[in-house]
């Protein structure tokens, strides 16, 4: 009878047999035999380990071109790092606990040197898995040579030799991402010292090649300082190069403004910058007139802190050029406050009512280039009561608005006490 057209006995209930699992001895056992294995195959690897790193050399020659510009440079060098890492990893197969520390220190090293260098992090994490699989399998290769049958057991601790290049990983990225933020912090603290030292006047003509290479501007160019009180402009360079300090509370913008001998030195890109209306109202912003070279840069910074010391507290913009006469009492004080004594003294001791119609009829007429017609509309009078009260200001302070040296004094004494009165 066919297989199939038996009749089935029926077979008896019973307990349903459950998988045992291996017993700890068993385990106990089989770790034991592996790691013996493993600690055989390791100790012919460190007797290897020059040949084992020159493969690993060829590898990363082959497959990565940042290695191979390493091993153009310093052979030597890259040979011994490589060298080091692969024993530390042969070792700490063979004594992990006592050589976990030495590990760490050889990949953290390995991190911030590469990090130093420049070498690629994708590159180095590739090297330290291809080291990895060359450790692994030679491993393999060694054990089938010596004890074919105990290729069964390297298994068992094929995940504890993973484990420990991912554990590696992990480590030189971790190091060498620190020393790249590092290095990118004196990179930067680098440039703003140098920056620093530019607009202070203290640069030494040593560091002048430098600087102009880490501010990417050009050593032998024409230069505008822009001093910014209140808010950074939103697009400070206004079309051409600049550099931008940031400072407590003031911001300089080092403006290249044209090529020393360039026909066009004297065109303004900081021009869109003035006049812009974008951010706070009550932004200050002082523009200092051209300096030739980035030496110069120290007086061009003064001068555009002297532009912004004339800035109105309302805000604006205040163009040196265009405010010489006020920039010649402000960067005298006490000349300015001498000249509006021994100029406007008299009319200043009045009573504040009458004092300040008369200050006010003069600075309007000043203001309307003189004539009496147009100061009068703006202060809602007849224009002979302004012209009746420009000659009693005339009598108080003893000059004549007809006079040209006396309109000089009478108009700079004015715009010192503008200036200097807060």
């Amino acid at each position: 009878m066919h297989p199939a057209a038996r009749t089935r006995t029926p077979f008896r209930a019973g307990p349903t047999p459950v998988p045992q699992p291996r017993s700890r001895r068993v385990r106990s056992l089989i770790d034991a035999d592996a790691l013996r294995v493993l600690h055989r195959a390791a100790r012919v690897l460190l007797d290897d380990l020059p040949d084992l790193t020159d493969r690993l050399l060829a590898v990363l020659r082959e497959q990565e071109p940042a290695y191979r510009t390493a091993l153009e440079n310093d052979h030597g060098a890259t040979w011994q790092e490589v060298y080091r890492s692969l024993r530390h990893s042969v070792t700490s197969l063979l004594d992990p606990r006592g050589t976990r520390e030495a590990a760490h220190r050889c990949t953290w090293r390995i991190g911030v040197t590469r990090a130093e260098q420049g070498l690629p992090l994708d590159a180095l994490l590739h090297a330290f898995r291809l080291g990895g699989s060359l450790v692994w399998q030679r491993l393999v290769e060694e054990t089938t040579r010596s004890e074919p049958e105990d290729i069964r057991l390297l298994v068992h601790v094929a995940t504890d030799v993973w484990n420990f290049v991912d554990e590696h990983c992990t480590l030189v990225a971790d190091a060498y991402r620190q020393a790249e933020r590092q290095l990118a912090w004196r990179r930067e603290n680098r440039v703003r010292l140098l920056a620093a030292a530019l607009l202070d006047g203290t640069s030494r003509i040593a560091d002048l090649p430098e600087t102009a290479e880490r501010l990417c501007l050009p050593e032998h160019g024409r230069y505008v300082v822009v001093a910014v009180a209140g808010g950074r402009p939103q697009d400070p360079s206004a079309g051409g190069s600049a550099y931008w300090h940031t400072g407590a509370e003031v911001d300089h913008g080092i403006v290249l403004v044209g090529e020393e001998g360039d026909g066009e030195a004297d065109r303004d890109p900081v021009a869109a910058l003035a006049l812009s209306t974008d951010g706070p109202a009550d932004r200050r912003i002082g523009v200092g007139s051209a300096v030739a070279g980035l030496a110069a840069v120290g007086d061009a910074r003064r001068l555009a802190d002297l532009a912004l010391s004339i800035c109105p507290p309302e805000g604006g913009t205040v163009r040196l050029t265009e405010h010489l006469p006020e920039a010649l009492v402000v960067s005298c004080p006490e000349l300015g406050a001498t000249l509006t004594e021994r100029v406007l003294g008299p009319l200043l001791r009045l009573e504040p009512a009458d004092r300040d119609v008369l200050l006010d009829t003069l600075v309007t007429w000043f203001a309307c280039e003189g004539s009496a017609q147009r100061a009068g509309e703006r202060l809602y009078c007849h224009r002979n009561t302004v012209l009746n009260r420009l000659r009693r200001c005339e009598q108080l302070i003893d000059r004549s608005l007809a006079r040209p040296h006396d309109v000089v004094e009478i108009s700079l004494a004015l715009t010192a006490r503008r200036l200097l009165r807060g």
